[in-house]
């Protein structure tokens, strides 16, 4: 069988090792209480999704660079076919911002966590 994707793990909250396992307790970014509730070890392959305190300091910057990507591209968009309706691009852009926090904050996690931990074959995670 095939190595699970790191790009499939990080959008699909899936263990970066073995490609099945929830990173998060919860599907949804969105759910209010649990959006940052994440497994300890995978429930799949029993990977350590945690690997020591302070791991996911790193993931704030990753954070950071979503953000400012998402800007760039936000505005990009808005000068190029909105030229005319800027303002709201500045009105805008702190609501969207807010209401995609729990998402890049999900998504920075995993993306740190599959920086460090190598994919492996199927049939070696079932050993």
């Amino acid at each position: 069988m095939a190595k699970p994707s790191k790009l499939y793990s990080v959008l699909f909250n899936k263990c970066p090792r073995c490609g099945e396992g929830d990173f998060f307790i919860t599907k949804s970014a969105y759910s209010l209480k649990n959006f940052d509730k994440m497994n300890k070890h995978c429930p799949h392959c029993g990977e350590n999704l945690v690997p020591e305190p302070g791991f996911y300091q790193g993931a704030l910057y990753m954070s950071y660079s979503f953000y400012v990507a998402f800007m760039v591209i936000y505005f990009l968009i808005f000068v190029n076919f909105f030229e005319e309706y800027l303002d709201y691009f500045l009105m805008s852009i702190i609501p969207v911002l807010i209401i995609l926090t729990p998402y890049f904050y999900r998504l920075a996690r995993r993306a740190w966590l599959a920086l460090f931990i190598k994919p492996q074959d199927q049939e070696a995670v079932k050993r």
